[in-house]
Protein backbone atom coordinates (compact mmCIF):
# COMPACT_ATOMS: atom_id res chain seq x y z
CA UNK A 1 0.00 0.00 0.00
CA UNK A 2 1.37 3.39 -0.95
CA UNK A 3 -0.67 5.17 1.71
CA UNK A 4 0.59 2.89 4.51
CA UNK A 5 3.46 5.17 5.52
CA UNK A 6 2.51 7.87 7.97
CA UNK A 7 3.18 11.44 6.87
CA UNK A 8 5.31 12.09 9.95
CA UNK A 9 7.64 9.24 8.94
CA UNK A 10 8.37 10.81 5.56
CA UNK A 11 8.70 14.26 7.10
CA UNK A 12 11.27 13.13 9.67
CA UNK A 13 13.47 11.69 6.90
CA UNK A 14 13.54 14.92 4.91
CA UNK A 15 17.10 16.10 4.30
CA UNK A 16 18.18 19.49 5.58
CA UNK A 17 16.81 22.26 3.39
CA UNK A 18 13.58 20.60 2.26
CA UNK A 19 11.53 21.96 5.15
CA UNK A 20 11.16 25.42 6.63
CA UNK A 21 10.94 24.27 10.24
CA UNK A 22 12.13 21.27 12.22
CA UNK A 23 11.13 19.91 15.64
CA UNK A 24 13.79 19.15 18.24
CA UNK A 25 13.67 15.39 17.58
CA UNK A 26 14.29 15.94 13.88
CA UNK A 27 17.16 18.32 14.62
CA UNK A 28 18.59 15.79 17.04
CA UNK A 29 18.64 13.14 14.30
CA UNK A 30 20.02 15.54 11.67
CA UNK A 31 22.85 16.83 13.87
CA UNK A 32 23.59 13.62 15.75
CA UNK A 33 23.18 15.46 19.06
CA UNK A 34 20.87 14.37 21.88
CA UNK A 35 17.90 16.63 22.58
CA UNK A 36 19.22 17.49 26.05
CA UNK A 37 22.43 18.86 24.49
CA UNK A 38 20.39 21.07 22.15
CA UNK A 39 18.37 22.40 25.11
CA UNK A 40 21.55 22.94 27.15
CA UNK A 41 23.21 24.86 24.33
CA UNK A 42 20.12 27.07 24.06
CA UNK A 43 20.61 28.02 27.71
CA UNK A 44 24.34 28.68 27.19
CA UNK A 45 24.32 30.62 23.92
CA UNK A 46 22.10 33.68 23.70
CA UNK A 47 22.32 33.68 19.89
CA UNK A 48 20.73 30.23 19.73
CA UNK A 49 17.04 30.76 20.45
CA UNK A 50 14.72 28.67 18.28
CA UNK A 51 11.15 29.88 18.09
CA UNK A 52 8.41 28.02 19.87
CA UNK A 53 5.21 26.83 18.23
CA UNK A 54 1.76 27.46 19.66
CA UNK A 55 2.09 24.09 21.37
CA UNK A 56 5.34 25.34 23.01
CA UNK A 57 7.50 22.98 20.94
CA UNK A 58 10.88 24.23 19.77
CA UNK A 59 10.86 25.02 16.06
CA UNK A 60 14.28 25.21 14.41
CA UNK A 61 15.05 26.88 11.07
CA UNK A 62 17.72 25.93 8.56
CA UNK A 63 19.90 28.71 9.97
CA UNK A 64 19.49 27.32 13.51
CA UNK A 65 20.61 23.89 12.32
CA UNK A 66 23.64 25.34 10.54
CA UNK A 67 24.56 27.21 13.74
CA UNK A 68 24.22 23.99 15.76
CA UNK A 69 26.47 22.15 13.31
CA UNK A 70 29.08 24.90 13.59
CA UNK A 71 28.94 24.76 17.39
CA UNK A 72 29.21 20.96 17.28
CA UNK A 73 32.27 21.13 15.03
CA UNK A 74 33.96 23.78 17.17
CA UNK A 75 33.13 21.94 20.41
CA UNK A 76 33.93 18.35 19.50
CA UNK A 77 36.39 18.57 16.60
CA UNK A 78 38.30 21.73 17.48
CA UNK A 79 38.10 21.27 21.27
CA UNK A 80 36.54 24.60 22.29
CA UNK A 81 35.05 24.87 25.79
CA UNK A 82 31.58 26.34 26.21
CA UNK A 83 33.10 29.61 27.49
CA UNK A 84 35.67 29.64 24.69
CA UNK A 85 32.93 29.04 22.14
CA UNK A 86 30.87 31.89 23.56
CA UNK A 87 33.84 34.30 23.40
CA UNK A 88 34.86 33.17 19.92
CA UNK A 89 31.31 33.42 18.58
CA UNK A 90 30.86 36.96 19.94
CA UNK A 91 34.21 38.00 18.45
CA UNK A 92 33.37 36.46 15.05
CA UNK A 93 29.96 38.09 15.00
CA UNK A 94 31.42 41.45 16.06
CA UNK A 95 34.08 41.31 13.36
CA UNK A 96 31.51 40.52 10.71
CA UNK A 97 29.34 43.44 11.79
CA UNK A 98 32.29 45.87 11.85
CA UNK A 99 33.86 44.69 8.61
CA UNK A 100 33.09 47.20 5.83
CA UNK A 101 31.52 45.97 2.64
CA UNK A 102 33.69 45.48 -0.42
CA UNK A 103 32.10 48.52 -2.08
CA UNK A 104 32.77 50.72 0.96
CA UNK A 105 36.38 49.49 1.13
CA UNK A 106 36.88 50.34 -2.56
CA UNK A 107 35.47 53.84 -2.03
CA UNK A 108 37.77 54.42 0.94
CA UNK A 109 40.76 53.15 -1.05
CA UNK A 110 39.99 55.51 -3.97
CA UNK A 111 39.49 58.50 -1.65
CA UNK A 112 42.82 57.79 0.08
CA UNK A 113 44.56 57.53 -3.28
CA UNK A 114 43.07 60.83 -4.46
CA UNK A 115 44.00 62.55 -1.18
CA UNK A 116 47.58 61.30 -1.48
CA UNK A 117 47.74 62.62 -5.04
CA UNK A 118 46.42 66.00 -3.85
CA UNK A 119 48.95 66.10 -1.00
CA UNK A 120 51.73 65.21 -3.42
CA UNK A 121 50.63 67.95 -5.84
CA UNK A 122 50.41 70.47 -3.03
CA UNK A 123 53.79 69.36 -1.69
CA UNK A 124 55.43 69.74 -5.09
CA UNK A 125 53.74 73.08 -5.67
CA UNK A 126 54.45 74.34 -2.14
CA UNK A 127 58.12 73.34 -2.15
CA UNK A 128 58.81 75.16 -5.44
CA UNK A 129 57.11 78.26 -4.13
CA UNK A 130 59.10 78.18 -0.88
CA UNK A 131 62.38 77.73 -2.70
CA UNK A 132 61.73 80.82 -4.84
CA UNK A 133 60.89 82.99 -1.82
CA UNK A 134 64.19 82.27 -0.11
Amino acid sequence: MATGTPASDTVSRAPIGEKLFYKIGEVSRLTGLPSYVLRFWESEFSFLQPRKSRGRQRVYTQEDIETLLQIKRMRYEQGFTIEGLRRRWNTRKGLQERRPSRVAADVVRRVKQELNEILKALGDHGSSGRGAAR
